[in-house]
């Protein structure tokens, strides 16, 4: 099955909730390295995803009133995001595919009231997922 191709600075949108937290996401943008172009811009190829980070994101969890921060990244892609047979340098390019497993790591964790002092949110990992966004409209992968 074919799927838009993504390109430099295209768009991972991340969805709000992230298990027990809820966060107040930010877009990321991919940073291209394959050697192909699309209307002057260089194609995404595995591994890219990678370049994806946004940090300062604020959460919180129903326990966790006061909010805290940290950083949105892509854990894993789904199957359809990596094309099978189209390649830029011999790496496959990736493609807008589906959702994509992504993680929340806190850097800043949320906390508790509470009348002994505040409680630091334990967990410093959520999990969650997102979607890419291309302006890419002309060229397909498989």
């Amino acid at each position: 099955m074919s799927d838009y191709l993504l390109i430099d600075g295209d768009q991972a949108i991340f969805t709000p909730s992230f298990g027990a937290a809820t966060v107040v996401v930010q877009p990321g943008k991919l940073t291209a390295s394959g050697p192909a172009t699309v209307g002057r811009k260089k194609v995404c190829v595995a591994g890219d995803e990678q370049s994806v980070s946004v940090p300062g994101c604020a959460y919180t969890t129903p326990s966790c009133s006061i909010p805290g921060t940290g950083t949105l990244q892509i854990d894993a892609l789904a199957g359809d995001q990596t094309a099978g047979k189209t390649k830029s340098g011999g790496t496959p390019v990736l493609l807008v595919g589906s959702r994509f497993t992504a993680a929340f790591v806190v850097q800043s964790p949320a906390q508790q009231p509470s009348a002994s002092g505040p409680v630091p949110d334990p967990t410093p990992r959520y999990a969650g997922s997102g979607s890419f966004t291309t302006a890419n409209t002309k060229f397909r992968g498989v």
